[in-house]
């Protein structure tokens, strides 16, 4: 069945009226008609199912029937990217969306190649993958900030899996041994690495952890889902 993203409350008997991209995509692109059944989330009030009561030229409109799944979230893991390119970082968006990621953070090292992206189009992306995925939340896409501005103002409590590809470190299901499963982090650098004084602070800080990410040197996109997968199957909702 359908799923759709809503930003409106949820309870049983409202009705709504769709945005014209969702109305466009259930009515030309899924040939959905009156009385077709979708289901909605809006990441709140869990998942219900809802019946389409309109479908023409002024939109699409819901009647909410009854709630499927309450509401349940992820584990709280960010994941703190380098930019890198369009194409890479949209994929790291998706599959970080798929994975259970319930932010994402892009940040600026010395060495990053590009200095914006389309916060928008991203977050697009991450509800679309949440969409399919069947998540009944979807991963918040953050503005970018510099990497020494994001450490500066660190949150109090939340650790720090620093996947660092040019030193010594513990492979990253070794370095997680033993580690409670409170707020992470999960940071994955640029294509040309961290710089040396970038490495020596986060090497410096007390809620680091230092981990490797095998013998092979991996593009940003899958270093990236092999440590949330890697984070997930050791700390997160992998665990059964």
């Amino acid at each position: 069945m359908i799923r759709l993203h809503v930003a409106h409350d949820l309870s049983a008997g409202t009705e709504l009226l769709l945005n014209a991209d969702q109305s466009r995509y259930l009515a030309a692109v899924m040939r959905r008609a009156v009385g077709d059944q979708i289901l909605v989330f809006n990441g709140r009030d869990g998942e219900w199912r809802a019946t389409l009561t309109e479908a023409g030229k002024r939109g699409a409109r819901l009647r909410i029937e009854a709630i499927e799944r309450t509401q349940a979230i992820g584990p709280d893991l960010e994941l703190v990217v380098a930019l890198v390119k369009r194409a890479r970082l949209e994929t790291i968006v998706e599959k970080a969306a798929e994975l259970g990621a319930r932010r994402v953070r892009p940040v600026i090292t010395e060495r990053t190649n590009a200095d914006h992206t389309k916060v928008a189009r991203l977050q697009a992306i991450a509800t679309e993958a949440a969409e399919q995925t069947g998540r009944l939340d979807v991963p918040e896409i953050l503005e970018p900030v510099k990497l020494e501005r994001l450490v500066a103002g660190w949150e109090p409590g939340r650790r720090l899996v620093f996947c660092d590809e040019a030193g010594d470190a513990a492979p990253l299901l070794t370095a997680l041994a033993g580690q409670a499963p409170g707020p992470w982090a999960i940071l994955i650098g640029p294509e040309g690495g961290f710089s040396p004084a970038e490495r020596a602070r986060l090497r410096a800080l007390d809620y680091a952890v230092p981990a490797a990410l095998g013998p092979r040197i991996l593009r940003a996109d899958t270093a990236a889902i092999s440590a949330l997968t890697l984070w997930q199957a050791a700390l997160g909702d992998w665990r059964g």
